[in-house]
């Protein structure tokens, strides 16, 4: 027998990923593990509401994608920076509050357009899936203030739906394709 070949990073499962990293099954980003939230707090009255009664600094987590488990319909109250880690890229739509929709995709192409940070401003509902065939995406998220349970709001797809009817059958296909759930109870956040 020869020598085994190393195992590239892009060869990995996403079972293998969630064990890795310790990842747990999240209610709006598939898997997830938080991973810092800073000790530092903003004071009371220290920023406008919704955070006037105080907030970490910030906060990050990381967050895996599969086809079964896609970044649910959802918002923060909380600014927000999607990073791209490792895997295929995430097609990410972005409802404003104004009416429009943005699509972008988070990748490593950055020649095909693709992004590999992602601005998502506080209170801007949006979801997420893999593109194409894809098998996996690592990403993270870093916030700002930091969030807590009560900054997260799931989407009600079908008031969406109404409002933004030019991505009503990408959000239906996303809400369609989610499998994998957190245990009842779990925190949003």
């Amino acid at each position: 027998m020869g020598p085994t070949k190393p195992m590239k990073t892009s060869d990995l499962t996403a079972a293998e990923i969630t064990r890795l990293l310790d990842l747990e099954p999240n209610a709006t980003c598939g898997f997830v593990r938080v991973t810092y939230i800073a000790k530092q707090e903003i004071a009371p009255g220290g920023l406008p509401q919704p955070f006037a009664s105080g907030s970490p600094l910030g906060s990050a987590l990381y967050f895996l994608v599969t086809p079964d488990a896609p970044v649910r319909l959802h918002r923060i109250r909380n600014d927000q920076l999607y990073h791209y880690y490792l895997g295929d890229p995430l097609e990410v739509f972005m409802l404003h509050g104004n009416g429009e929709v943005e699509h972008i995709v988070v990748g490593p192409d950055i020649l095909a357009g693709q992004r590999v940070q992602l601005f998502i401003p506080g209170n801007t509902f949006h979801t997420a899936r893999l593109v194409g065939t894809g098998r996996w995406f690592l990403g993270a998220s870093t916030e700002w203030p930091g969030v807590m349970p009560a900054d997260v709001e799931i989407g009600n797809l079908e008031e969406l739906a109404q409002s933004y009817p030019s991505v009503a059958p990408d959000m239906g296909a996303i809400a369609a394709a989610v499998k994998v759930m957190p245990n009842p109870g779990a925190p949003l956040r």
